[in-house]
């Protein structure tokens, strides 16, 4: 290490004094993820040379194996991608529902909705599109070989790796040891009659000997091969409704990014079918109306106006957005300035705007018609940086294993709107723009996101998981850093609060927020009530030194201690 670069981490040193310290601070790469395997794995990949996108598919693939409440390659998700030359792009690889599925498929004959048959049983399962997104952003970004990037998950889940706190919480509960028993292939795999402890081996050899014919085939495998064959099998001893042809058609897409400006920074993020970006756009774009950097943090008045925003933007959501390969959905309206003044003008800054009185704006268009989920951060020593959520929706999906090949089906046709009105399990209510259609993508609150400073140099890599409290938890943090100058560990670590139009109340983490400032906000109109964390942001944030004409990135790693999470550098 040069003088000048033991210098910059002497002086990163002393300003963390007085604040939380990121978890790994580096200027070769850094990789944030839910796990320690997993980041370890894509550390590695860039040790050995590897770019961002491939540490970011090495990443994917290890979750699968060491994270299989969330991590998966029976689910979907999406990915943002900036070169270091300044390019930006997105990959969806969102779930798709099967042709065989119909408007009213969750329904009664009396049109009302049946509990759970969207979530517990197979016909939740949409096509599953992990493995095709991995493909896709290696074969269009990737520099490595596709074998030796899942070739170190192969070897996870051939030889085990040790239970962390967090899997033995899961895999212990009653609630999910209920659940995967239901499964018979589910129940050989993930229970058994004693507990599971800390640093005990966990063996996954059907999954093994799945990545390792993924690893030799490609992608072509997992969706034509014995793999396809397995999931079909699946579904015919469920009752599911996926197809070969399902599996055989399925394909990630790449598509352009939502883009918007905030006081300079600008930010980049996904487009429809995840209602993340424009979501994240409305709320920013009508805090851009008040000067935030006053507002004392936490307190009453900065809280209201922070959710009077939420509140305007989810209802938004629930009108306007689905699948943009289905439905116009005018976008380009839903981020701009104009439009969100609009809806900031109807906000009163000392009242809270009863949810009753706040619907979808106007705006002159016509239509035709996981929680449990987990983030991952990363950046190389080129500066290439990638933005990754990946779920299978509730916390083991719907809790069916496939058939001799080891991996969970997701449960994300609930996130469709079974019908009108109705809420999902989160609570978020949609319309038609958001039905059941064949080979329709649900939409999604995923909001993987990359930030450039004023100056157009990469600054920030974030995300979350945490259902409906995605778009939220990932506002609040870039808010943290852009208008309260916090370091990155302490915006991960903040209190979160968050709000979706529906149920009308204020959603807080315990212990977070004074009595003062939540008396206050009650006298201004606004419900409230306490629960437990929110989301796991894994961010990294980027800073620079400049010397003579020498400039030197120095990557801060933030892993969210809301979960066993892992941030590593080099």
């Amino acid at each position: 290490m040069s003088f000048v670069k033991k210098y910059v981490f002497l002086l990163i040193g002393f300003s963390f004094l007085l604040s939380k310290f990121p978890d790994a601070i580096n200027y070769n790469g850094m990789v944030v993820s839910s796990n320690q395997y997993a980041s370890d794995i894509g550390i590695q990949v860039l040790r050995d040379g590897g770019n961002a996108i491939d540490a970011a598919v090495a990443v994917s693939f290890a979750l699968a194996v060491v994270h299989p409440g969330a991590g998966n390659i029976g689910g979907g998700g999406f990915m943002v991608i900036r070169t270091h030359q300044g390019e930006v792009t997105t990959i969806d690889f969102r779930e798709k529902a099967p042709s065989l599925a119909h408007q009213n498929m969750f329904l009664d004959d009396s049109l009302n909705v049946i509990p759970d048959k969207s979530w517990s049983t197979a016909l939740a399962s949409g096509v599953p599109g992990t493995v095709s997104g991995m493909w896709l952003a290696h074969d269009k970004y990737g520099t490595q070989p596709w074998s030796s990037l899942i070739n170190p998950s192969v070897r996870l889940a051939n030889h085990g790796f040790k239970l962390d706190p967090l899997n033995c919480s899961y895999l212990n509960s009653d609630k999910y040891s209920s659940f995967l028993s239901n499964d018979i292939e589910a129940k050989k795999i993930f229970t058994k009659n004693s507990k599971y402890r800390i640093g005990e081996n966990f063996v996954q050899l059907d999954l093994a000997n799945t990545l390792k014919r993924i690893s030799y085939y490609g992608a072509k495998e997992f969706y034509e091969g014995e793999t396809a064959k397995n999931i079909v099998k699946c579904m015919n001893r469920t009752g599911g409704i996926i197809t070969i042809n399902d599996l055989k058609n399925y394909n990630a897409v790449e598509r352009k990014p939502i883009i918007f400006d905030y006081k300079g920074y600008r930010v980049y993020t996904m487009p429809p079918p995840s209602s993340g970006g424009i979501a994240l756009a409305g709320i920013l774009n009508q805090l851009e109306n008040i000067d935030l950097s006053s507002v004392p943090y936490h307190s009453s008045d900065y809280i209201h106006y922070v959710v009077e925003a939420e509140k305007r933007v989810y209802s938004d959501r629930a009108f306007f957005l689905g699948d943009s390969d289905f439905y116009d959905i005018p976008i380009d309206v839903l981020i701009s300035d104009a439009y969100s003044k609009k809806r900031w003008a109807t906000v009163d800054s000392s009242i809270a705007t009863p949810s009753s009185e706040i619907s979808y704006g106007d705006i002159n268009f016509h239509y035709n018609e996981s929680e449990e989920t987990t983030h991952y951060s990363v950046v190389d020593k080129w500066g290439n940086a990638v933005s990754v959520t990946t779920t299978i929706n509730g916390w083991f999906g719907n809790g069916i294993v496939v058939d001799d090949s080891g991996f969970l089906l997701n449960n994300e046709m609930d996130d469709f709107s079974s019908k009108p009105g109705h809420p999902n399990k989160y609570g978020l209510v949609g319309n038609k723009a958001n039905s059941i259609e064949p080979n329709k993508r649900m939409l999604s609150s995923m909001t993987p996101t990359i930030v450039e400073n004023p100056e157009g140099e990469l600054f920030l890599i974030l995300g979350s998981p945490g259902g409906s409290t995605i778009i939220t938890t990932v506002a609040q943090i870039f808010l943290n850093i852009v208008e309260k100058q916090m370091n990155i560990k302490d915006a991960v670590e903040k209190g979160r609060f968050h709000h979706q139009w529906l149920p009308d109340a204020i959603s807080f983490e315990y212990e977070n927020f004074s009595n003062e400032t939540l008396n206050d906000l009650e006298s201004r109109g606004h419900s409230y009530y306490f629960r437990g964390s929110i989301g796991e942001a894994n961010c990294i944030l980027v800073d620079y030194i400049y010397e003579n004409n020498d400039t030197t990135a120095i990557y801060y790693g933030a892993s969210d201690s809301r979960r066993d999470a892992s941030a590593k550098g080099y």
